[in-house]
């Protein structure tokens, strides 16, 4: 068995004139959870037969590294240093974040990872790719918890952060492994849940898109993202029905971006991307331009159109219990969403 070192080889103004929609995207740039998700008790289970490779210890050497790679970034302001300590969903996030700070001159708040630790969760895995699941305090604010996942997508590479959620209001997340006897990356594909990892996501993505009227709404419990993104659809649409606009929302997930682990009850914690499109239409000859302070700093340009479409990369983290067990439905717990692109079209 190859073991890593500790870290180079372990390792949402306003637009076509319409206030109200000014103030519904100010929201979805806003946190998406008040206060922090609840975590249980790390509970010991001798049925884990594999012992870790990592340590708590290793871990907040790799964690601490990354977490001071991304100040040094931020601090700078520079989208080039990140690549070291990022990948994935976060990575392209996290760009868009600097990207603003550069035009704003300050970083937005809910960008802010604490350093310090509620929870760690190690994988046993031996092999490659391997993920970390680490659960960080409340901000300095009081903001959510958030959940990160670090992966090390190869033995010979280091490990980086791939992936954010900030916990929402009330999330009970699952019990796991204590880390000494660590739990158990699962997949895409694993069977005896109530659906697969990758079905989860996909279907969660449409979910996001038609709300109630996606034929899988009543496979997934309410929460905090589907409520804030119902909310601005609707304060939109009866701004824009005024003056005869349109606007649209489309949803896709991204199947090679999930990260899974196993919980102790049986069921696993999915993280993964989904990536959104919003377009929007201004009617009766007016302009659509940016809705927010973030898609003011994205649009390179003073120049618009009737319709204007932002690109967006949203991570969520999803619950899904066994198969057979007194839970049917698969529980948001968690997520990040940021726009990354504004266009006039």
């Amino acid at each position: 068995m190859n073991k890593p070192n500790t870290f180079a080889r372990a390792p949402f103004a306003r637009w076509g004139r319409l206030a109200v929609a000014a103030l519904a995207v100010a929201a979805m740039v806003t946190p998406l959870a008040a206060c922090e998700g609840q975590l249980p008790t790390p509970v010991a289970d001798s049925s884990t037969q594999a012992t870790p490779d990592l340590t708590e210890a290793q871990e907040k050497k790799i964690r601490l590294a990354i977490l001071d790679g991304i100040d040094a970034a931020d601090q700078a302001k520079s989208v080039d240093q990140l690549a070291a300590v990022m990948g994935g969903p976060q990575l392209e996030i996290r760009s868009s974040q600097i990207t603003v700070a550069q035009k704003t001159g300050s970083l937005s708040k809910f960008a802010v990872i604490p350093k310090d630790v509620a929870q760690v969760v190690i994988p046993t895995d031996d092999g490659w790719p391997r993920s970390v699941f680490t659960i960080t305090t409340t901000t300095s604010d009081q903001q959510s918890k958030r959940l990160l996942v670090m992966n090390q997508a190869s033995a010979r590479q280091n490990y980086k952060l791939v992936a954010m959620a900030r916990l929402f209001e009330g999330a009970q997340l699952p019990k796991f492994e204590i880390p000494t006897l660590g739990s158990k990356q699962g997949s895409a594909k694993d069977s005896g849940l109530v659906m697969t990892a990758a079905d989860a996501l996909t279907q969660y993505a449409d979910v996001l898109q038609n709300g109630s009227n996606s034929q899988y709404a009543s496979k997934f419990a309410d929460d905090l993202l589907r409520q804030n993104l119902a909310k601005t659809a609707a304060d939109v649409q009866a701004g824009m029905e005024r003056n005869n606009g349109t606007q649209q929302q489309t949803f896709e997930a991204v199947p090679d971006q999930m990260w899974v682990m196993r919980s102790a009850e049986g069921g696993e914690l999915v993280v993964g991307r989904i990536n959104s499109v919003w377009v929007r239409k201004a009617g009766d000859g007016r302009e659509s331009q940016p809705a927010s302070d973030d898609e003011k700093a994205l649009y390179n340009s003073d120049k618009y159109t009737s319709t204007m479409q932002v690109t967006y990369v949203n991570v969520v983290a999803l619950y899904i219990p066994k198969a057979g067990g007194a839970d049917a439905q698969v529980t948001a717990v968690g997520a990040d969403r940021q726009p990354v692109k504004v266009e006039a079209l």
